[in-house]
């Protein structure tokens, strides 16, 4: 089993990605840090193959933790979890470690597409035959596929659209998404019953003064597990 350590200031991500990497076979998660702080004794507690790292953590940067982790010996790959998006920052953090960089919000798909990629990495063992053995164990590391989404949909637009229902604990319905986004509010039920079909939103009928339900749907937590 790959040991994990995810290293995520928010309690509510942090359940996520703990959830997220136990579904994915061959990795299991050794520990929680909410901090840079706990991050270090974690690490000096116990082995651990791969961090899950936040780059922006409330005692330091993420970077800055790794710096460190580097000059006391700690030999663990790193997949970058972050809202960042400076490249300078990508380019700072493989030349620490950092195999793999994976942008928030995303899907579960997401991230269990980069750890079967990085497991399959770390399988990799002897001797390449030649150039193209070590291109294609390098290339199942660098070059994951793009997760495809259905005909229609766009990335920027998902995004946008997860952002409004991850800051609406009670949930939204397609009109108020709509209405918040400029979309129409069947463009908008369109995201959100793809979020449902991955499992990252719940939908539910609520019943307004008037007796007709109305559906809301809500980010999934790991407190609130997809029915």
């Amino acid at each position: 089993m790959i040991q994990v350590l995810v290293v995520e200031d928010d309690p509510v991500a942090a359940d996520a990605h703990q959830l997220y990497v136990g579904r994915v076979p061959g990795f299991t998660v050794a520990a929680v840090a909410h901090s840079r702080a706990e991050a270090v004794r974690a690490l000096d507690r116990m082995p651990v193959d791969l961090l899950l790292l936040d780059l922006y953590l409330p005692d330091g940067h993420g970077l800055q933790l790794l710096r460190s982790l580097r000059a006391a010996g700690h030999s663990a790959d790193v997949i970058a979890v972050t809202s960042a998006r400076d490249l300078a920052v990508v380019r700072e953090g493989v030349s620490l470690g950092v195999v793999q960089y994976v942008l928030k919000p995303f899907t579960f798909a997401t991230l269990r597409d980069r750890l079967v990629r990085y497991a399959e990495f770390r399988a990799a063992a002897g001797e390449a035959s030649g150039q193209d053995e070590v291109d294609r164990a390098l290339g199942a590391l660098r070059a994951p596929q793009p997760t495809r989404l259905p005909k229609g949909l766009s990335g920027p637009t998902l995004e946008a659209v997860t952002r409004v229902l991850r800051a609406a604990p009670d949930g939204v319905t397609a009109g108020t998404a709509g209405m918040e986004l400029g979309i129409s509010r069947i463009t908008a039920r369109r995201y959100l019953e793809h979020l449902v079909t991955v499992g990252r939103a719940v939908r539910s009928p609520q019943y307004g003064q008037i007796g007709r339900p109305e559906l809301y749907y809500r980010w999934v937590t790991q407190g609130h597990k997809r029915p």
